[in-house]
């Protein structure tokens, strides 16, 4: 039995060999694409588990392709890119892309990587609670799905929907950097790294909490954020 089927996507022939043999190593089984193109129709052919992605593709790049694959799946993407700017993993996560990695990277990162983005993509053992409730707000946990006061469906990527657990499993408490990071990509953040900061805008946006004046997710300078309203659980059968 594998760990999983993955699907490397990069214009590397190389790269694809050796990130393959290795994973291959450790029990995956691996196919290799190197554009968009192929991709797709690696994906058409069998069921994959998660898309190494590269950023820097030819024709159509992997934030191009990022988005097209979050119109209408969320399967798990770690995205790879040879740049090492912070706006370059902003991107790659508001793309939806649920980890980055920045080359050149040792082989074993990319196995942790790999093998705690797919225990994140699981089903979580929630029930018996199906809803949670806040400020008119519902997250329906079965299904991941967000609707606003009105009942409206809002689209959230994996990682915006791991982050808006973390502050709903722990209202009106303060959250570090550092914890939010751990709860939605499995480690801890380091000291150059601001792009939390811009996750939590993005999903002040998809709230509609106005940064200027928060009344949801407040900035507690010098600390993190705090998820200012209670939370209630509605329980299933």
């Amino acid at each position: 039995m594998t760990e999983g089927s993955l699907l490397v996507v990069d214009d590397e022939r190389e790269i694809r060999v050796l990130v393959s043999e290795y994973l291959e190593a450790h029990g995956f089984e691996v196919r290799g694409a190197a554009n968009g193109e192929e991709m797709f129709g690696a994906m058409r052919a069998r069921s994959i588990d998660l898309v190494i992605l590269d950023l820097n593709l030819p024709g159509e790049d992997g934030l191009e392709l990022c988005r097209r694959l979050r119109q209408s799946s969320r399967l798990p993407v770690i995205m790879l890119t040879a740049r090492g700017e912070t706006f370059d993993r902003i991107l790659g996560l508001e793309t939806g892309a649920d980890d980055y990695l920045t080359k050149p990277f040792e082989p074993r990162e990319l196995l942790a990587r790999i093998r705690s983005v797919l225990r994140r993509a699981q089903p979580e053992e929630l029930a018996p609670a199906q809803t949670l409730r806040f400020a008119g707000w519902s997250l329906h946990l079965a299904g991941r799905n967000l609707f606003n006061p009105q009942g409206v469906l809002v689209s959230l990527s994996g990682s915006e929907f791991r982050l808006l657990m973390a502050f709903l499993e722990s209202p009106q408490r303060v959250l570090s950097r550092d914890q939010l990071m751990s709860a939605t990509h499995g480690r801890e953040s380091d000291s150059y790294d601001r792009s939390m900061d811009l996750q939590v805008s993005r999903l002040r946006q998809k709230l509609r909490d106005d940064a200027r004046q928060p009344q949801l997710i407040k900035t507690v300078r010098s600390e993190g954020y705090m998820l200012t309203i209670a939370v209630a659980r509605e329980y299933g059968h």
